[in-house]
């Protein structure tokens, strides 16, 4: 049986700070483990608790010693036991576990394992010096062990998942003699039948990583069959190629998340290189697909996600979270914040689709380098309970769900609309704004604290030109000031008498009589975020980012406001609001104030 694993003492110690704002990272209960810990991965077991697998090891990603653990807990993450090594960290690499809980209770748990103990693998120089990559972590064979005492221990034997080699195999630096492959998207079933995801990946020359698609692996009698030795297993989709980028884009197509909808459709979301995620539907159980296309929201604009993880998730309604990264880079970077996008099914010609929202910040982390990822979801006695690590530290986070029934609610035009507003007019009293960072009177030595508060402008406007200014508060001291731009942009700067912050709209022809326009100031995640006619400003194609980062103490000015004579409403909203708020607002059915 599985040895015991040891989990380093300062990873068992949680974060008691700020509970104000749940977007906040260091809200959430820390999962233990060791140095490195990725894919915090959780299913319910029969027993009534939490078991989760992640991959961990005493050094960084891809390290010598990263090995599969296991861990329970009885309290929706809050604390965790039965630590198990599922793989020894003394063994070859083991990494990237997902799992599938039987009806019967047995759990499965799959994951690469360097069984023939490669140390080195062929790769292009430059990057690599001499022609050599020694990471070693995502190749090999992918392989299963069960626990039947719902995870506390592992079958002492792995088996082996036969894989039928595609094109991409045959072509990589090892003509196939070495496959290489990860997983990171969730199991599921349909019909009594399993299906397991996998990322192949492939090479030109030398090259390492630098081609990647998606297979699923089907079994029609895991779920019933208890002799590991008997289980059955099928290679999808048909033909000799698996799921890829979209004509014209590039070679990388991985991470490969997937729900079953309502009428047996297959849906598949995953990451590209090309600034965008892509999806697509299978109707006839994963042999073939539909042409592949890059995301799109409800309003026919593309979702923006750079090569980072991006999952989707069924929930317990029948309706669908999306967990993606909202900026169009192309390479690992700026993981934080995390977005959410909530979808709902809608009818097609082919069957069922889903029609996503415009995005929320979901979490966020103090530090702008800080990348969280690969999330996974579970829902408890009416609570989302969202999993992400930072690579060194993971975590479990609590939401209500308040907000994304709200969501839902406005892909069918049903908006909740803000109600705690100040309406200003031309030279009326200014509210006060609560600052944005205060001094910590409790730390020795003082230091900042966060307030973590936020505020929103909203406009209606006509009769607009380039250089009219919407909104002034102005003074030495600082102040905000709302103007729109000579390329037709609405800019917003900000100054607390010490600094200043700058940020603009998404520039085009949308400010134009009656345009109406929202200004997110959040003070939890530091960012300022236009919405202008209902629509979130993502960048376009103009810019990798529509929402900027500022920092400042407060935004306090004059006394009064001074407003433009463009300006036909304002309200101030002593909060950032929600997006789907402000897409409320724009629909103009009975604004309150």
């Amino acid at each position: 049986m599985a040895k015991k694993v040891e989990i380093s003492d300062h990873s068992l110690t949680s974060f008691t700070e700020d509970k104000t704002d749940e977007r906040w990272i260091k809200t959430g209960f820390i999962i233990p483990a060791k140095y490195y810990v990725d894919q915090p991965f959780v299913v319910k077991t029969n027993d009534n608790n939490w078991l989760c697998v992640a991959t961990t090891g005493d050094s960084h990603e891809g390290s010598s010693g990263q090995h599969i653990i296991s861990l329970r807990s009885s309290d929706c993450g809050k604390t965790w036991t039965d630590f198990a090594d599922v793989e020894p960290p003394d063994g070859v690499e083991s990494s990237y576990a997902v799992l599938l809980k039987t009806e019967y209770g047995r759990i499965y748990c799959f994951y690469n394992h360097n069984t023939d103990n490669i140390r080195s693998v062929k790769a292009d120089s430059p990057p690599y010096p001499d022609g050599y990559c020694k990471r070693v972590d995502s190749l090999g064979y992918f392989v299963f062990k069960y626990s039947d005492d719902n995870g506390k221990t592992w079958s002492s034997s792995r088996y082996n998942i036969p894989t039928r080699e595609f094109k991409i195999d045959r072509t990589n630096a090892d003509k196939g003699k070495i496959r290489y492959f990860w997983n990171v998207g969730k199991p599921f079933v349909h019909n009594k039948d399993a299906f397991v995801p996998l990322s192949k990946v492939g090479g030109f020359g030398k090259g390492f990583f630098t081609s990647s698609e998606g297979i699923l692996l089907k079994s029609c009698n895991i779920m019933w069959e208890k002799d590991p030795k008997k289980i059955t297993w099928e290679t999808l989709p048909n033909g000799d190629i698996g799921l890829r980028a979209p004509s014209g884009g590039g070679r990388i197509s991985e991470e490969h998340s997937y729900v079953v909808l309502s009428d047996g459709s297959f849906y598949a979301n995953y990451r590209t290189i090309d600034g965008h995620p892509v999806e697509t539907y299978s109707r006839d159980g994963g042999y073939t697909w539909e042409e592949p296309c890059y995301k799109k929201y409800a309003d026919g604009r593309l979702f923006k996600n750079p090569r980072s993880a991006n999952f989707v998730w069924k929930c317990q309604n029948g309706k669908y979270l999306y967990w993606f990264n909202n900026h169009s880079g192309r390479g690992y970077e700026d993981r934080n914040p995390a977005w959410i996008s909530a979808g709902v099914e809608i009818d097609t010609p082919k069957g069922k689709a889903i029609s996503w929202s415009q995005p929320e910040i979901l979490l966020y982390a103090d530090d702008p380098f800080i990348r969280m990822s690969y999330p996974d979801l579970i829902e408890e006695d009416g609570f989302y309970y969202i999993t992400e690590t930072q690579k060194n530290i993971a975590r479990t986070h609590k939401f209500d769900g308040s907000w994304f029934n709200k969501m839902w609610d406005s892909l069918k035009g049903e908006y909740s609309l803000p109600n705690d507003g100040v309406k200003l007019a031309n030279n009326s009293k200014m509210v006060y704004i609560k600052e944005f960072l205060i001094m910590d009177n409790t730390k020795h030595g003082y230091g900042a604290k966060k307030t973590r508060s936020g505020f929103t402008l909203e406009f209606v406007v006509g009769n607009i030109k380039s250089g009219d200014i919407l909104f002034d508060t102005t003074t030495y001291i600082g102040g905000i000031l709302v103007n729109v731009t000579a390329d037709n942009a609405i800019r917003i700067k900000l100054g607390d008498g010490r600094s200043q912050n700058v940020w603009e709209s998404d520039k085009g022809k949308q400010i134009a009589d009656g345009t109406h326009i929202c200004i997110v100031v959040d003070g939890g995640p530091g960012i300022i975020s236009f919405v202008i006619n209902g629509r979130f400003c993502d960048g376009g194609e103009k810019r990798q980012f529509g929402f900027g980062h500022f920092s400042l103490y407060d935004v306090n000015g004059a006394d009064t406001v001074k407003l433009g004579k463009c300006v036909n409403r304002c309200v101030i909203y002593k909060r950032a609001i929600k997006n789907f708020e402000a897409f409320g607002l724009a629909t103009g059915a009975k604004l309150p104030l």
